[in-house]
C-alpha cells in the first residue's frame, strides 16, 4: 500500500507493506499502531523538541545577510563542525549540488584529524580569502577546537587581531561555553543553538542554514521542512515497522540510494538513528548502499548472506536530465532496476521499506529530513530508550582526555 502526500505538483511515496508484510507480526503491528497518540504525546512533553519549533523571522533576515556578506567578502566558507554540527548541511548541500559545480565554494572541516587532510587544507586556504563559521555548542569538542585553532592560527598569520575577527562566525549556545565567550571578547558575529535542541536533530537551526543560504533559497528549505509535519502518521509506522523488523531478527538498516548525490544524507541517517536508539543493547544498526554500485559489490551478500539485513530505499522518479540509452531513458532504466532489485532481494528474504520522490528538491529532501527526526524520536521511544542523548560518545570523549592528559 502507497500512501501519498501532495504538496501542489510535488510528491513522497512511502510503501511499509509490499515487501514486509510476511516478515511482521500483523496483530503486535496493530497493537502498536493503535498506540499513536502515547508516542506522540510523549514527543510533545520531551524538552528536547526545539526542532519541531518554527524559526523566528529575525533569525531568518540574519542569516539571509550574513550569507551575503560572506558571499560578497570571501572565496571560501570554512564549516567547522563535526557530527550533527555539519552533517545536516552537507547532506542537503550534496543532494542539491551539481557534480560539476560553480557554487560558491563551502567546505566542510573538523569531521577528521587526518594530518594529510589538514596539511593540505592549510596549504589550499594559504591563498584564499576565507571565512571560519565553527560551530559546537559547548566549545570543547576535541576535533573541533583543533581545526579551528589551526585555522584560526592560520588567519592570525595573515591578518590583524581587528580584521581577523570579521573573518570568524561562532554557532554556539548563547550565553555560556567557550566558544560563546571567546566570541564575545573578540567580536566574532554569532549565533544561537537552542539548548532544546540536540546536534542530529538541528536541521532547522543557524549551524545548517547559514552554509546552506549561500546557494540555496532557505526559505524553500523551511517550508518544506516544516510540511513533513503532516508526515507525522508515516513517521510512527516507519518507526513501527522497522521495530518489528528488528523483534523478527533483522539487526541491519541498509539505507539504500540510486543517486550518488544522496550519499551523504545516509551519513547524516546513520548518525540520527544510531546515536538515536543505540542504548541500553537495543537499536538497529544503520549501512548505507549506493546501487547500483554496491550491488557489484555487497549484492551478492545481501541476497544470499547471514539473513539479518533488512533496506529502506530512498527513490528518485524523475532526475530532469534525459539521457536515452536504447528504447529507454535513463530515468526508466535506473527505476527498472531498482524494481528488479526489491523484488530480488524480498524473493531472498531481504525485507524493504520503499520511500519514493517524484523529484530530488529542496523543498522534498527537507519535508524527508523532517520525516526521518520524527521516526529517529518514535523509534527511540519504542525501544524505550531516550531519543535525544548519547551517553556513549560522552565515555569515549572522556577516555580521551585521560590518555591527553597522561602524555
Amino acid at each position: 500500500m502507497k500512501e501519498t502526500i501532495n504538496r501542489s505538483d510535488k510528491m513522497i511515496k512511502f510503501d511499509f507493506e509490499t515487501y514486509t508484510k510476511e516478515f511482521i507480526d500483523k496483530e503486535e503491528y496493530n497493537k502498536l499502531l493503535a498506540e499513536k497518540e502515547k508516542y506522540i504525546e510523549k514527543l510533545n512533553k520531551s524538552n528536547m523538541v526545539g526542532w519541531m519549533r518554527e524559526i523566528d523571522k529575525e533569525t531568518v533576515v540574519d542569516i539571509k545577510e550574513t550569507a551575503e556578506y560572506i558571499k560578497n567578502n570571501f572565496d571560501v566558507l570554512v564549516v567547522i563542525g563535526i557530527g550533527g554540527s555539519y552533517l545536516s548541511s552537507s547532506a542537503i548541500h550534496s543532494a542539491l549540488k551539481s557534480y560539476f559545480s560553480n557554487d560558491f565554494e563551502v567546505i566542510y572541516a573538523g569531521s577528521t584529524l587526518s594530518t594529510k587532510y589538514l596539511d593540505e587544507l592549510l596549504n589550499y586556504l594559504k591563498n584564499k580569502n576565507f571565512c571560519l563559521n565553527v560551530i559546537s555548542k559547548s566549545g570543547k569538542t576535541l576535533e573541533t577546537s583543533i581545526v579551528y585553532k589551526l585555522l584560526k592560527d592560520l588567519l592570525k598569520r595573515k591578518y590583524n587581531i581587528e580584521e581577523m575577527s570579521k573573518h570568524i562566525i561562532a554557532t554556539t549556545t548563547k550565553g555560556s561555553g567557550l566558544l560563546w565567550e571567546e566570541a564575545q571578547v573578540e567580536g566574532y558575529k554569532t549565533f544561537e543553538i537552542p539548548n532544546d535542541v540536540g546536534g542530529r536533530y538541528s536541521f532547522i537551526t543557524p549551524a545548517h542554514l547559514l552554509p546552506l543560504a549561500l546557494n540555496y533559497d532557505i526559505d524553500k528549505i523551511i517550508d518544506g521542512y516544516f510540511d513533513g509535519k503532516r508526515l507525522i502518521d508515516d513517521a510512527y509506522k516507519y518507526a513501527l515497522t522497522r521495530n518489528l523488523l528488528f523483534k523478527s531478527k533483522k539487526y541491519i538498516e541498509n539505507f539504500c540510494v540510486y543517486e550518488e548525490n544522496l550519499l551523504q544524507f545516509t551519513e547524516w541517517l546513520k548518525q540520527l538513528f544510531g546515536e538515536s536508539e543505540g542504548k541500553n543493547n537495543q537499536g538497529i544498526f544503520p549501512v548505507a548502499s549506493l546501487y547500483t554500485r554496491d550491488l557489484h559489490s555487497l549484492g551478492q551478500f545481501i541476497q544470499e548472506g547471514n539473513k539479518i539485513i533488512f533496506e529502506t530505499v530512498i527513490k528518485i522518479l524523475n532526475s530532469n536530465h534525459y539521457i536515452q540509452y536504447n528504447n529507454y531513458s535513463l530515468d526508466e532504466l535506473n527505476k527498472n532496476i531498482s524494481e528488479a532489485v526489491s523484488i530480488a532481494h524480498y524473493k531472498g528474504k531481504v525485507p524493504i521499506i520503499e520511500i519514493e520522490m517524484d523529484e530530488l528538491t529542496l523543498e522534498n529532501i527537507s519535508e524527508l529530513a523532517y520525516f526521518f527526526q520524527l521516526s529517529a524520536a518514535f523509534s527511540g521511544y519504542l525501544f524505550n530508550v531516550n531519543p535525544f542523548d548519547q551517553p556513549g560518545v560522552e565515555l569515549y570523549k572522556n577516555e580521551i582526555k585521560n590518555l591527553l592528559n597522561k602524555g
